[in-house]
């Protein structure tokens, strides 16, 4: 007697379509889920209302005009950083150095701003920074380029190890210009006579920061969507045999694509040394390199989505800092809410592309036949 195959109680299939307002839908579903089982830790933790505790997370990112540009320009540094990743992980060539190329625009543009300081005009000195700058960045995007091109490295390493030395030359550097002597730091580049600095926009310091970001995120939707460069790597990220069969040269594609995540990375540089901070520090880059990556990712590698993306990580992390200021609690509080969220809508995406099917009780099937 032949036994019958029993059906799992669960089984999962890929969706083969899903409009748009379905996946929103399940995008909205998964924060507000997100945000109820924040509440629940919150009560249980603290005992603070979640409600107060939400409202202070508001009042941190858009509590002021202050707090709100300050919002601003975190965001369209993260923006940009996120945006120059796009096309790499769009071809699939995994470059997890954005934070080394950005530090590779910060060392040049300080360089500038330091040995120049007395030698040439403010003006001047801007513009040999930025240049320097996105020279800088485009090297060292250019180095692991070349190698997966020519020898098939692993990038992922291999950005990852140029991260490291970026970081280690800053540090060097910081020892050779610290000031004053013995400080182990560089302070305020120039003071004094400001010689390098951006100017200020409409009394905005961060102005200058937030049109940047806006005509780099539109430039690179429009490169990704309506140019041939786009649409090659497009290919090449899908099968490289098949690019190379349709008569795309791949390691051009490799080399052109990291040089300009490099030329828009050593741009972000520049504005943090000449624009925002008016120092260098190894910890100027924050992480936005990795944290670009998730950007990046959570968008599906489309600049405009990257706006909604990182908006929402910047509004968590500054969130997290005011929660710890208001109610004395440790910032770690603020960064496990912000990994419930995060669980919730990176899990989003499962939901997106697959669905769960429960067993049919025999009742059912009975019913049926």
């Amino acid at each position: 007697m032949d036994k019958q195959k029993k059906e799992p109680l669960i089984h999962i299939t890929k969706r083969k379509m899903i409009s748009k307002k379905q996946e929103w839908a399940i995008r909205l579903g998964s924060i507000v889920i997100a945000l109820i089982v924040c509440a629940i830790v919150t009560t249980i933790t603290t005992h603070l209302n979640p409600i107060a505790v939400y409202a202070s997370m508001w009042e941190g990112s858009f509590g002021t005009e202050r707090k709100i540009w300050a919002l601003l320009k975190e965001l369209s540094i993260l923006l940009m950083i996120s945006v120059a990743l796009a096309p790499s992980f769009k071809m699939k060539f995994w470059n997890l150095g954005g934070g080394g190329q950005t530090m590779a625009g910060v060392l040049a543009t300080a360089a500038c701003m330091i040995t120049l300081a007395d030698k040439m005009p403010s003006g001047a000195i801007m513009f040999v920074s930025f240049v320097s700058a996105l020279c800088a960045g485009a090297l060292w995007a250019f180095i692991p380029a070349f190698c997966k091109a020519k020898w098939n490295t692993n990038e992922t390493l291999f950005t990852l190890m140029m991260n490291y030395v970026a970081t280690q030359l800053v540090a060097y550097y910081i020892i050779i210009w610290e000031s004053p002597k013995g400080s182990g730091k560089i302070g305020i580049i120039n003071p004094n006579t400001e010689a390098g600095w951006l100017p200020v926009i409409a009394g905005k310091q961060y102005l200058l920061v937030v049109i940047s970001a806006i005509i780099v995120t539109i430039f690179m939707y429009i490169y990704l969507r309506y140019t041939k460069h786009g649409y090659e790597l497009s290919v090449v990220g899908e099968s490289q045999n098949t690019a190379k069969y349709v008569g795309i040269n791949v390691g051009k594609v490799i080399v052109r694509t990291l040089i300009l995540t490099g030329l828009i990375c050593g741009f972000v540089g520049w504005l943090l040394v000449a624009g925002t901070d008016h120092t260098m520090t190894t910890t100027i880059e924050s992480g936005r390199g990795f944290l670009g990556v998730m950007v990046a990712w959570l968008a599906h590698f489309n600049p405009i989505g990257m706006v909604l993306s990182g908006l929402l990580l910047v509004f968590m992390s500054r969130g997290a800092g005011e929660i710890s200021t208001t109610f004395g609690l440790n910032k770690s509080f603020g960064d496990i809410l912000t990994g419930i969220i995060l669980f919730f809508v990176i899990g989003s995406e499962f939901f997106i592309n697959y669905q769960i099917h429960f067993r049919k009780s025999h009742r059912k099937e009975g019913a049926d036949v």
